[in-house]
This record gives structure tokens, C-alpha cells and sequence, in this order.
């Protein structure tokens, strides 16, 4: 069971983290989202919840709710440009289907 970050996603999150007061690491899970159910969610941590498991990687903490975990468990979080824009990318090993955008995922579970 983990959650990884690439190179230049952990460099990134160091950033945020150092530039941020209060701010303890990654909160990473899912929300109901999108055409296809499931959408990645990656925010700065301010605290840890009931139920968080937390994955360390050099230095940085990585938090992932309980509802979440299953869904998520084995991503690896990328980081780079996308279009115009410069975004976190994810390689979930559980999504076995994306929408059209890429916004949103389903898995296995949701398709019986």
C-alpha cells in the first residue's frame, strides 16, 4: 500500500509545503465528480484527520482519508504540463476507465 510522488512532484510539493505556514504535506483522496464518478482531489494538509493514513516520502507526508484509500492506493502522483497548463498527474492502477476530459475515473467496483 502506497502513494508515490515522481521527482518533479515531490519537488513541487516541497515548495508548497516550505512557501506555506501550517502546512504539514499533501492531502491526496477522490470526491463524486465528472461523467465518470471519480475525480483525483490534491491539497495541502493543515491538520491530520480520523481515519488519515499517511505515507511518508523524503520528508514530505502524504495524506490519504479512509474513504479514499482504497480508490487511490498505488498512485503515483506526476507533476507537469498539461495543455497550457502546469498540473499534478495521476497514475491510478485502479481506474479502469476515464472520461472523455480525464477529469474523472471509474474502477472496477463501479462497473459491477
Amino acid at each position: 500500500m502506497a502513494i508515490t510522488l515522481t521527482p518533479v512532484a515531490l519537488q513541487r510539493v516541497q515548495r508548497f509545503v516550505a512557501e506555506t505556514p501550517g502546512a504539514l504535506g499533501l492531502r491526496f483522496g477522490v470526491t463524486r465528480t465528472g461523467c465518470s464518478g471519480w475525480g483525483h482531489v490534491a491539497d495541502l494538509a493543515r491538520e491530520r484527520r480520523d481515519g488519515d493514513t499517511v505515507f511518508e516520502q523524503d520528508g514530505i507526508s502524504i495524506f490519504v482519508d479512509a474513504d479514499s484509500l482504497a480508490l487511490v492506493d498505488g498512485t503515483e502522483i506526476d507533476f507537469g504540463k498539461q495543455g497550457l497548463s502546469e498540473t499534478f498527474l495521476f497514475r491510478n492502477p485502479n481506474a479502469t476507465a476515464e472520461c472523455g476530459c480525464g477529469e474523472s475515473f471509474t474502477t472496477e467496483t463501479d462497473l459491477a
